[in-house]
């Protein structure tokens, strides 16, 4: 299994591989900081911390650990946010789908959608993928709402998992797509795509 940088498009957003030439769009994109509010990274509101963050993701990029996307609004053209595989594990081929934010122009639209779609039906297609997980800070209703309305199995709870910048704790609640149940996924992901 080797996750090389790719170029996923779909009919709402095309994911690039993710590069410091992203900044500024990304900058705008996640301008307010309730976005950030249950992620590791604080408040990444500037150009001088979005670089900061980018110039991270990408050193785990030359780790191997993960392979970092921008997602491109089509219809706009202008950046909706990040996404990433990370926790690669070549060996067990499984990885996690994370990382993701988009601005809030972005949010209730079927980007998230297509995003997730997009990413899942190139790990197990493409890459071989036996398990894609998730993961999200338990008191993000959001997030944990629209990790089960993929169809992903919720697995568990890891207590304690994180600390986050302001020293929150944070349980981190987990899920998981395995091989036999992307086909059914694949078909509900498809389905809310044309509605």
């Amino acid at each position: 299994m080797i996750v090389d940088p790719v170029v996923l498009s779909g009919k709402f957003v095309r994911l690039e591989p993710l590069s410091a030439a992203h900044v500024p769009g990304l900058t705008i994109a996640g301008g307010d900081a309730s976005i950030w509010r249950y992620m590791l990274y604080g408040e990444v509101t500037t150009d001088e911390k979005m670089a900061a963050w980018v110039a991270d993701i990408l050193s785990r990029k030359a780790a191997g650990t993960d392979q970092p996307f921008a997602v491109v609004h089509l219809e706009s053209g202008k950046l909706a946010g990040a996404t990433r595989y990370m926790e690669i594990r070549p060996a067990h081929r499984s990885l996690e789908i994370g990382g993701t934010w988009y601005g809030k122009d972005f949010q209730r639209t079927p980007v998230n959608t297509e995003t997730k779609y997009l990413l899942l039906r190139h790990a197990f297609e493409t890459l071989g993928c036996i398990r894609v997980q998730f993961k999200a800070d338990s008191r993000n209703e959001r997030s944990l709402k629209a990790i089960e309305r993929i169809g992903a199995t919720r697995e568990g709870v890891l207590r304690n998992h994180m600390i986050l910048e302001n020293d929150v704790y944070r349980h981190s609640v987990y899920f998981s797509v395995i091989e036999n149940e992307w086909p059914a996924v694949k078909l509900r992901l498809e389905a809310m795509l044309v509605r």
